[in-house]
């Protein structure tokens, strides 16, 4: 098929498709903000954070993954393997670093590890070094990618290459206007907020648009290629297996490097598509509910299926029509629809491929941008400021957005600047891997740290710096020899001429190819270091509370309670109010001081000086932390402990934590308030020791007197019988049925004394199980059918028509149901009595009703009829007769299920027993 010879293609209609196509992310952006002012969200969705995850899939998937296959066949699997795998863990170890996060109100992964390790400015400006110098090659790949695609097409229909960026003149390069016109769009939402834990929603509902268009564009030009180019897949394989070296692709001989590097690639993407700094931001940061994990973990590795299907295809199909022609694999994507004069598929891949790459370039530039600005801008500005003037008054927060938004230009610039001197010597796969190696390196640094509480800062420092730099040795450097930025020597002969030097053969490990050379040096070192490291030095106090906060994350059910506040001294609210304020804006830090007091229940006017116990220093420090980052955070709270006059040096004894005298008083207060917990704890015990005892007391006068009654009436009437021999029969009957039932009463009094027994002492074999209690109020109404006949009482049940499944013990529960169902019977009318069951679903629980009409109880002793310890004789109306142990055992077997039972009555107007049961008991 030959190309068409009319050009619809012109440079200024991809001019404009561009442009058109950043003012619809411009719009859904917009769109997405405003519906989060409204609170209401759109990015709420499991869906749509799966899509964002999928910025993961950049212009390295969408023309790399081609060109990679076209030269190694199926060895651009594991790039895809590795993220699929790590999926199935998502559950495990992204919740614990999603709730982490949301706690401690990380910012970013910088922010992530230095809170971990003590909330170390050292240790967070050192992994926003690496992350901005090993992230920098990437974003550098996606504006060589969406260069060479403007160039590529404006040629069209001829399939003519673009010069290297080094033979054009700068204002004449595309991807210098790229970059610019990426950082003015990632300015515009990425820095609308100054609170960065914020969700920038606008930017995630653009970023999930943008995967639906790159797969949608990859899938387009797949089936174009795939069925009407060629007869479908059968054809492809069958013609490329004519070849030999074509037939080699889909073996495993084609991977450079073997199993080894088949291993290595899918462990670094295993870690990238966790600590890549965009996958932190979409994954972490901007996640909604970690409930969403549930459908992301098998919709993001159902996306990279789809998004990876045609790849074969695709490279086969490009060597099968190009052959040796020159034309470079990376771009078969786009030039197979060009050869073929398809005009308008070849314009929806371009869109596809910008979408890959700006979608990458304004997360991870947003990402790297947070960290330049609170690891390294502000903690030096704000250590200069110390020194010069009070940070106590006055606005912080458009200087913030202002040093953002610089990062944000400079990141893109330094990208571009990479791109200019060294990307062209590499392809988009090899850069793009260059970068996983990178982010690999935070791995054991989050991972250990968020599962061994004896991980240190030193060790986080030592592992962290080996492994950069081994990278940076294996792997960096020899891109500047390659690009003739240093002599080629340096790889050829190692440095300094020593050969056991060498970056791509270190200490004589000849047998790997770079990347898994570069893997096998610095990750396994970078471990080694941690730990050992960690196993010789001791941890500060802030470092063994956030270990703990981390470890544990699961253990706290809310941000705060449990928490260890480390702070010491004395700080008012007003204060602390202000201080946050210069950050966060001041009505943002009133509306938060004014939450915490509702839902701890805090009044400020009558509470002026933030006490550690109620954590509200904690909690101002978080507040700054989403500002600024935990580090510099830490820096400014302690300016309210130590004075307006804090000089350089306190700040680093502070944010170090090396000074032996803060650290012994901190332990000193610690030791003092344990012994105070303790002697309160004591003190409880002694009275409650008392309390017990007089309570027994009143336990056995209870049981005396409940048993004395029956007792006497069985003595009493025994007499009778055995003195008077000639009574009547009919009166010797009724005596003895009379010592019969008292016989009867005093073996139930026995049993509840034994039964309250059990309850006190915690002896009762419970056997908490799923039940239908709506059975088991069927068959508690069966037990007392016969007493309700004899007092001609009416009993009705009011019950839900599906049966009501709910975890009880059902033994000791129809037990209290039988009870209830007697004692309405007892107080019921004596005339036309009636009773009525009635049970309601409530949210997380049933409430069941037992009511009668009975002649009431006054309010005055609703709660005695429960109290074991109560002797209630008097017959005045309102006040029952004798409430006996029954009452008392019902609230004992209630309680246990972690429910509640009390009574609603008046003089007059009956009475209704009520019980709560929860649906999950805390005895199960």
């Amino acid at each position: 098929m030959k190309p068409r010879t009319t050009r619809v293609l012109n440079a200024g209609l991809i001019g404009l498709t561009i442009v058109a196509y950043l003012g619809l992310l411009f719009a859904i952006a917009f769109f997405g903000d405003r519906r989060a002012e409204q609170q209401r969200s759109i990015i709420s969705n499991p869906y749509i954070y799966s899509l964002s995850i999928a910025v993961y899939c950049t212009a390295w998937t969408f023309f790399g993954s081609v060109g990679y296959a076209a030269q190694n066949g199926v060895g651009f699997l594991p790039i895809y393997l590795g993220p699929t795998l790590m999926a199935a863990l998502w559950w495990f170890v992204l919740r614990k670093i999603i709730r982490i996060s949301r706690k401690q109100r990380i910012t970013s992964i910088a922010d992530f590890i230095g809170s971990r390790y003590g909330k170390s400015a050292r240790l967070t400006g050192l992994v926003t070094i690496i992350a901005v110098i090993g992230i920098l090659p990437y974003i550098s790949l996606q504006l060589k990618a969406i260069s060479n695609s403007v160039l590529i097409v404006q040629q069209y229909p001829q399939l003519m290459l673009p010069a290297g960026a080094h033979e054009v003149p700068l204002w004449e390069d595309t991807a210098f206007y790229v970059a610019l016109l990426l950082a003015a769009f990632t300015i515009l939402f990425g820095t609308r907020h100054i609170d960065v834990t914020e969700r920038h929603e606008g930017m995630v509902a653009a970023i999930a648009f943008e995967s639906v268009v790159k797969l949608l564009a990859f899938l387009a030009v797949g089936v174009f290629v795939t069925f009407v180019v060629f007869e479908g897949p059968v054809d492809i394989f069958n013609r490329a297996a004519q070849q030999a070296e074509l037939a080699a692709l889909w073996t495993m001989d084609s991977l450079p490097g073997g199993y080894a590097r088949w291993f290595s690639t899918t462990l670094i993407a295993m870690c990238a598509v966790l600590f890549l700094p965009r996958q932190f931001q979409v994954a972490v940061v901007e996640n909604v509910n970690d409930e969403h994990l549930r459908k992301a973990s098998w919709l993001f590795p159902l996306y990279l299926l789809l998004i990876n299907l045609f790849v074969m295809p695709l490279a086969l199909g490009g060597l099968l029509l190009f052959g040796n022609s020159g034309v470079d694999p990376d771009t078969y994507v786009l030039t197979i629809p060009m050869a073929q004069g398809a005009q308008w598929l070849t314009l929806l891949v371009f869109i596809g491929g910008v979408s890959a790459a700006t979608g990458m370039v304004i997360v991870a530039t947003i990402a790297l941008a947070t960290m330049i600005s609170n690891e390294l801008i502000l903690p030096l500005l704000l250590r200069n400021r110390l020194q010069e003037q009070p940070l106590h008054s006055g606005d912080m927060t458009r200087l913030v957005l202002q040093i953002r938004r610089g990062s944000i230009l400079i990141i893109l610039m330094l990208a571009f600047l990479y791109f200019r001197l060294i990307g062209e010597s590499y392809a988009l796969v090899t850069i793009g891997l260059v970068s996983f190696v990178a982010a690999a390196q935070f791995a054991p640094a989050i991972l250990i740290g968020i599962y061994w509480k004896g991980a240190t800062r030193a060790g986080a420092l030592a592992g962290l710096s080996s492994g950069f730099a081994i990278w940076a040795y294996t792997l960096m450097l020899p891109s500047f020899a390659k690009s003739g930025w240093l002599p080629l020597s340096f790889v050829e002969q190692g440095l300094f001429g020593i050969e056991f030097l060498k970056p791509y053969a270190l200490f004589g490990l000849t047998e790997l190819d770079p990347i898994t050379h570069a893997v096998f040096w610095s990750l396994p070192v970078n471990i080694f270091l941690l730990v050992t490291v960690s196993l010789r030095s001791s941890a500060s106090v802030i470092e063994k509370v956030q270990a703990k906060a981390f470890v544990d994350a699961f253990m706290d059910a809310e941000p705060g309670r449990g928490r260890i506040d480390v702070w010491r001294g004395t700080v008012t609210v007003a204060a602390l109010q202000s201080l946050v304020g210069r950050f966060t804006g001041n009505e943002a830090a009133e509306q938060a001081f004014r939450r915490f007091a509702r839902e701890r229940g805090f009044d400020f006017d009558q509470q002026s000086i933030a006490e550690p116990h109620t954590h509200l220093v904690s909690y101002g420090e978080r507040l700054i932390a989403g500002v600024i980052g935990a580090a510099s955070a830490r820096v400014m709270i302690s300016t309210l402990y130590k004075g307006q006059t804090l000089n350089i040096d306190d700040v680093m004894d502070i944010l170090d934590e090396t000074s032996q005298v803060v650290e012994y008083s901190h332990q000193l207060e610690q030791k003092t308030r344990q012994y105070e917990v303790a002697t309160a704890k004591l003190k409880a015990a002694n009275d409650r020791l008392k309390e017990l005892d007089r309570m027994k007391d009143d336990f056995v006068s209870t049981v005396s007197h409940e048993l004395r009654t029956p007792l006497t009436s069985i003595r009493a009437f025994s007499e009778i019988l055995l003195s008077e021999p000639d009574l009547a029969v009919e009166q010797r009957a009724e005596f003895l049925q009379i010592i019969v039932d008292e016989a009867q009463r005093l073996t139930r009094l026995i049993n509840n004394v034994l039964d309250l027994a059990k309850i006190d002492a915690g002896k009762i074999q419970w056997k908490i199980e799923d039940n239908d209690l709506k059975q088991v109020i069927n068959d508690a109404t069966k037990a007392v059918y016969q007493l309700y006949q004899e007092r001609d009482i009416g009993l009705s049940l009011s019950l839900p028509e599906a049966p009501v499944s709910a975890a009880f013990d059902r033994d000791r529960i129809q037990q209290v149901i039988i009870n209830l169902l007697s004692n309405a019977a007892k107080f019921c009318a004596e005339h036309e009595g009636q009773v009525q069951v009635r049970l309601n679903p409530e949210q997380g629980g049933l409430v069941l009703c037992v009511e009668d009409n009975g002649p009431g109880i006054a309010p005055a002793f609703h709660r005695s009829l429960f109290d074991k310890f109560q002797q209630v004789e008097d017959e005045q109306q309102g006040k029952p007769k004798g409430s006996g142990l029954g009452l008392a055992i019902c609230k004992g077997i209630i309680e246990h299920h972690g429910g509640k039972i009390w009574l609603e009555s008046a003089p007059g107007q009956g009475s209704r027993f009520y019980i709560r049961l929860p649906t999950n008991p805390r005895g199960r």
